[in-house]
């Protein structure tokens, strides 16, 4: 019998208090033994989702740790599109989700405001789709070099 539990890691890759338009990197997903991942929005109090285009949250990957090794991720690896809050009212809500089917072995998640912006956001990945089962439930997140 299948399931799904057996097939999934569950990844925080961090929390980050949003200011203004300076961007906030999570912490990286290492991919290794996986081939999809699923990465979750969800806010705690949005004092000010910023101007009206808000926040929006993206995916980047790379082969390396190393921070400016990361770029955005080709449309073709992502399912979905980009997360974007722009209500000052979206305290506490789950924003939604986006999901990544690339070859690179490190994923993180990049969130930019506009200006004002300043809310605080968790960002939860789940590994997906694991080359043996019986998975171990959770995973650390990888700091980038």
């Amino acid at each position: 019998m299948f399931d799904m539990k057996s097939d999934l890691q569950l990844v925080r890759m961090g929390g980050a208090t949003l200011s203004g338009t300076t961007a906030a990197n999570t912490s990286l997903v290492d991919m290794q033994g996986f081939q999809a991942l699923t990465v979750a929005l969800t806010t705690g109090t949005v004092t000010d989702a910023g101007t009206a285009d808000g926040f929006t949250l993206k995916l980047q990957h790379s082969d390396t740790t190393v921070g400016t090794d990361f770029v955005d991720c080709a449309t073709s690896d992502v399912i979905g599109a980009n997360l974007t809050v722009t209500s000052d009212d979206a305290d506490d809500s789950a924003i939604g989700t986006i999901g990544y089917r690339g070859n690179k072995r490190y994923v993180r998640a990049v969130i930019t405001g506009t200006t004002n912006t300043n809310a605080v956001v968790v960002v939860l990945g789940i590994k997906e789709r694991a080359a043996t089962r019986a998975v171990t439930s959770i995973a650390a997140p990888v700091a980038a070099t």
